[in-house]
């Protein structure tokens, strides 16, 4: 029944999902329609929150960044040790299923320790489980190897990089996001009630084997088309760069490919990441850290700065939809918070009476407005004054509301293509043949977080 589902919507998907450049375009014209609709904005007043400092152009670092997670990653996955470990773990599974639930499983898990980490993981296995299933004649769906490597973010925000449960563990944090009097009211909200908490061990623990097994189920059987990955082509080690007619392999290009020459680099970065972990440990790795930590690895595992180099530049033509695209996003994310849209969806899911309606409508908002807000740290900021007021007066443990704010936000990334842009940088699919899977996944996994939210109230 679920691989029949996920070929109708994989069908349908198919047939009406836009590029993700015009799904941008036309989200950012809906934002709009509905802050004018909905909040007191003018025109004016919208177009002014869509192009200021904290809108079109507010994520530029953060868009950065995201390129360097590609490419650093990327770089990283060309090295020969890199390789040789995917290799052997993209040789293991004999059937398409296995393929997928070997990927997923990858991906679920390892956005547990960090959100970055799990979508490089997910996507860098895809790539590699699909070549290589390919190489040997093993039907593997390549879209749904994709789709597989995205689950990471359905999982990440319960785990030790999550958002919403790190931004109340602290009075000042609660102070910062609702205001002086009702934060200093709070108490913190320790990650033992939240991350560590009964909910959030039962909910994930589910995610970890409901979603592999999935995504196992929707691998195509019998005569069903597969899609496989293209081989890769194999580049020359060691290509000659100088003109022709000059001297082979002189003095700058030796220089270039001298370990020393790497080290001289190496050396600064490894004392750089030793002091980050002496001051915040390896539980909360930013996309700077992440950043820092895969170059390292990257520069010392290819051994020379010219190898390094050639492997990023095969990298860098995936962030032209990062590049593009975030900067649309960053703009309706101005939209909804400078005109007080998502103050106003967020105030419809604090609607409820009834303390698991309350968390199930706060859950389901929390999706709907990860839609227009796929940032997790700026929808809590929106949505978490909210949710934890509400939450008092119904008298609802304050973790649960946190919780509901976050497992909405990460299950509908799976229809959301802003985070996808990296992993479809590096795996080369198109966002229109992976969101049916990750939309089927998103539906059975939806069911198993609402049952444990109203049965644990």
């Amino acid at each position: 029944m679920i691989r029949r589902v996920g070929k109708v919507l994989d069908r349908f998907f198919s047939a009406v999902t836009p590029d993700p450049l015009v799904l941008a375009v036309l989200l950012t014209l809906v934002t709009a329609l509905l802050a004018l609709s909905f909040t007191d904005a003018t025109p004016s007043q919208v177009l002014e929150t869509w192009s200021g400092p904290r809108g079109l152009f507010g994520l530029l670092g953060f868009t950065m960044q995201m390129c360097l997670v590609l490419v650093t990653g990327h770089a990283l996955a060309g090295s020969w040790v890199v390789r040789l470990g995917i290799d052997r773990l993209a040789a293991w599974p004999k059937t398409g299923g296995q393929a997928a639930a070997l990927v997923a499983a990858c991906a679920v898990l390892s956005s547990l320790l960090n959100w970055g980490l799990g979508l490089i993981v997910g996507a860098l296995l895809a790539r590699e489980v699909g070549r290589s299933t390919a190489a040997r004649g093993v039907r593997a769906h390549y879209p749904l190897l994709a789709a597989a490597g995205y689950t990471g973010m359905m999982t990440w925000h319960g785990g030790l990089s999550g958002s919403a449960p790190l931004k109340v563990t602290t009075q000042k944090d609660l102070i910062e996001l609702l205001g002086p009097k009702l934060g200093a009211e709070v108490a913190p909200i320790s990650l033992f009630e939240t991350t560590f908490g009964g909910l959030n061990l039962w909910v994930t623990l589910g995610l970890l084997i409901l979603v592999p097994v999935v995504a196992y189920l929707l691998a195509p059987k019998g005569d069903d088309p597969v899609v496989l990955a293209e081989l890769p082509k194999t580049p020359d080690p060691t290509p000659e760069d100088s003109p022709a007619g000059s001297p082979p392999n002189p003095w700058p290009e030796r220089v270039f490919r001298h370990p020393g020459t790497m080290l001289l680099l190496a050396i600064p970065l490894l004392g750089a990441a030793i002091q980050y972990i002496q001051k915040n440990g390896l539980g909360s790795l930013d996309p700077n850290a992440l950043n820092l930590f895969m170059l390292l690895l990257g520069l010392l595992l290819h051994g020379n700065l010219r190898a390094y180099a050639r492997a990023v530049e095969g990298a860098v033509g995936g962030c032209a939809g990062i590049m593009l695209q975030f900067p649309l996003y960053a703009g309706i994310m101005g939209i909804m918070t400078g005109t007080g849209l998502a103050r106003v969806l967020a105030e419809w899911s604090a609607g409820a009476s009834a303390p698991n309606v309350y968390l199930a409508q706060t859950f389901l908002g929390a999706a709907l407005i990860n839609m227009f807000v796929p940032s997790g740290g700026g929808q809590w900021a929106v949505q978490g004054p909210i949710a934890v007021e509400a939450a008092r007066i119904l008298g609802i443990p304050l973790s649960h509301a946190v919780m509901a704010v976050a497992y909405g936000d990460q299950w509908s990334n799976m229809l959301q293509p802003f985070w996808a842009l990296p992993l479809l940088g590096i795996t080369g699919v198109k966002a229109k043949d992976i969101i049916g899977y990750s939309a089927t996944i998103m539906l059975v996994s939806g069911v198993w977080i609402l049952g444990v939210i109203w049965w644990w109230v």
